[in-house]
């Protein structure tokens, strides 16, 4: 069973494995090696610890109180989108805890989070070679823009899927 719930610092350095063990599954051949083989769990944690008590980071817990996936998100960061004023800024669960379910539990809280705050719209960057795009897809986003990110010196896609209510992501 998954316990979805939101998180506190301590919880930083579960995230941060989630965090880079997913990077290296999801975007081995897409993202360059390099870059993967060089993430660092000691700085995803740094990362964690510090960004978490700002809000809007949530993990889902197997019963061995395992983090096994984390979404994090919050105001729109670019400013380029100004019909949509939330964003996913990350959402990740292990690979195999994907497929399952966990991904729309832990938007929930989240999305919920955002309405409280007045927040109804909500944008989510995802790389055009990611297959998890699909997810988005499937949650009602559509595909509005495609920008061009660099990572590890590297330039890709990345889509991006909007929103234009969000009230029904947070509804279980």
């Amino acid at each position: 069973m998954i316990h979805i719930r939101k998180a506190v610092p301590s919880d930083a350095k579960g995230i941060a494995k989630v965090h880079v063990e997913s990077w290296k599954t999801t975007y081995i051949n897409i993202v360059p090696e390099d870059f993967l083989n060089n993430l660092s769990f000691e700085k995803r944690a740094d990362y964690w610890f510090s960004a978490i008590p700002n809000g809007g980071v949530y993990v889902a817990e197997a019963e061995n109180n395992q983090i096994v996936g984390f979404v994090s998100g919050g105001k729109e960061r670019s400013g380029n989108y100004s019909n949509y004023n939330g964003e996913i800024y990350a959402i990740y669960n292990l690979k195999e805890y994907q497929g399952i379910g966990i991904g729309k539990l832990l938007i929930e809280p989240m999305v919920k989070e955002l309405t409280n705050q007045g927040v109804f719209t909500m944008l989510v960057l995802v790389l055009e070679d990611n297959p998890s795009k699909y997810f988005y897809e499937k949650l009602g986003a559509k595909k509005i823009d495609r920008i061009i990110v660099e990572i590890g010196g590297v330039h890709l896609n990345e889509l991006v899927y909007v929103w234009d209510d969000i009230a029904p992501l947070a509804v279980k």
